[in-house]
Parts: C-alpha cells; structure tokens; sequence
C-alpha cells in the first residue's frame, strides 16, 4: 500500500548557518532514536492490541522509494495470522505512521509474517512450528529431520523416523521448517 504523506512544514534552519540559509533539515524528533525505532514505538501498540507479536520492523530504500515493512506473528503455540487480521493492521499502522509523520516522504508500507524460510532461533520460534517438520543441525555436528511434537521449557520434544527424543535448545545450531505438501510420512506415528 503506498502511501504519500502531507507536508508540515517542520524544518529548522541549520544551527551553524544563518536563519536566512537555504541549507535546511528537517527538525529532530528524538536526539537518540532511529526512523526503526520511532515506526516500532508507533506500532507496537497496535500490533499488542491485535493479540499479536511484532517480530521486525525495517525501514530501507527499494527502487527509489521507502519501504517500510513491518513483520508480525502470533505470541505462541501453532496456528496462524489470517489475511483479514493483517488488513485490518496495515491499516491502523498506516493511520499511525502518517499522523506521527516519522517516514519522510511517500513510503509503501508492507505488513506481514515471517514465513516458513525463517530460521529458528527463539523458543517463541519453535513454539510456533510446533507439528512441522524440521530441519535441525546440533552443536556436535549432527544434522536431523524430525517432527517436532511439543516444547517443553527448553526443551524440543522431536519425532525421527526412528524414536522420540528430547534436544535441549542450547544444542541447536539451526533450525528450519521444511515445506510438506502432504504431512503423512514416516515421522508420524502408526
């Protein structure tokens, strides 16, 4: 969605040259705080209202314009964000952003999730892919497929074709899902 926003008129002359210089920048809306870290304290209300978790939120330049692409996900557990749910977010946001008027200029915003390709780094993560399929590489080298059944603490409860076992998060290097067309296979229990 892009959005193109008014101008305030919020500049200041530059505090080295003259108030008749025509060098000019815009006025500082925190001494400390990035464009990132201003759209975050925006949204995250918002996206704590929706019984949502805000995930990231970057702020770049793509073809010429601003792109500001905020990702959410559930707080925990399986299940997922519906296409409505995410609508109705973008639009909040966007009200926000350009009431707030931190983005300079036209900005296309994008809200999303994280999708499948991300990695598994949290337990929040893992919670979330709780009856996929993983692709797991441990702290001693070994590399496994399995199905993760539950999480427990710090712990993964996991499926391989040949036995349930228990992993400690800390022994997890990576962690992916792995994309299934179909879930019958021989990591499921007979």
């Amino acid at each position: 969605m892009a959005h193109t926003k008014r101008n305030k008129s919020a500049w200041l002359p530059d505090k080295h040259n003259s108030p008749k210089a025509k060098d000019f920048r815009p006025r500082d809306k925190s001494a400390n705080s990035t464009v990132e870290d201003l759209v975050k304290e925006q949204v995250n209300p918002l996206v704590d209202s929706a019984g949502l978790y805000l995930e990231q939120v970057k702020v770049g330049r793509t073809g010429g314009r601003t792109r500001v692409k905020v990702v959410v996900d559930l707080p925990w557990g399986p299940g997922g964000v519906d296409s409505d749910r995410l609508t109705e977010l973008s639009r909040a946001i966007s009200h926000v952003l350009d009431d707030a008027d931190i983005v300079q200029g036209s900005y296309t915003l994008e809200v999303s999730t994280p999708g499948v390709e991300r990695p598994l780094t949290e337990p929040r993560h893992f919670s979330r892919a709780q009856g996929r399929l993983l692709s797991l590489r441990l702290s001693d080298g070994e590399a496994l497929t399995a199905r993760l059944k539950e999480v427990k603490g710090a712990t993964l409860i996991v499926r391989t074709v040949e036995e349930e076992r228990l992993i400690d998060m800390s022994r997890v290097v990576s962690a992916r899902v792995i994309v299934e067309l179909s879930k019958a296979n021989e990591f499921d229990e007979a």
